[in-house]
């Protein structure tokens, strides 16, 4: 039986943690769904298609990577439109670990055959967070380690840095 994964999230923007988090996930499945989560209650930097567009671009080489949209819908729920019986989660900290594992129980209440899988990443991307690179990036700040270059390239468009 094929083990497959949901690594969902907002992903606005995508960075080196998540890649790294997709890097780490990747020998252990059969096929990986990263799920953009459209959030009815925020507005985001980035429009659907432009997150897929840099996830895709950051992701060439992981064949098993797929890139979908989660609109309005409980993660469990389009697990189960996958047959994915695994969720992707990156942990940096005790206060990732809280949140994380609040949900996974949640999520494994709601569908018992949902588990969890928590990788933590490297220390140096421990810091890195979309929020904090939205806010660098807004302010012309340098983000070019922390995100790949597809996003780079986005984030300048976007804030017109390359003026």
């Amino acid at each position: 039986m094929k083990k497959v994964a949901l690594f969902p999230g907002s992903f606005d923007p995508f960075t080196n943690g998540h890649l790294q988090t997709l890097k780490d996930a990747y020998p252990l499945f059969d096929q990986i769904y990263v799920a953009v989560v459209t959030n009815t209650q925020k507005t985001g930097l980035f429009s659907y298609i432009e997150k897929k567009q840099m996830i895709e671009e950051s992701t060439a080489g992981l064949e098993r990577v797929s890139v979908i949209e989660q609109p309005g819908q409980l993660t469990v729920e389009v697990a189960k439109k996958l047959n994915a019986k695994f969720l992707i989660r990156g942990i940096r900290n005790e206060a990732d670990f809280q949140y994380e594992a609040d949900i996974s129980n949640m999520n494994h209440r709601l569908d018992p055959t949902i588990e969890t899988v928590f990788f933590i990443p490297p220390k140096h991307f421990t810091y890195i967070s979309s929020t904090m690179i939205r806010e660098v990036a807004s302010l012309g700040g340098d983000v070019s380690s922390m995100v790949p270059d597809p996003v780079v390239q986005k984030l300048k468009e976007k804030f017109y840095l390359d003026k």
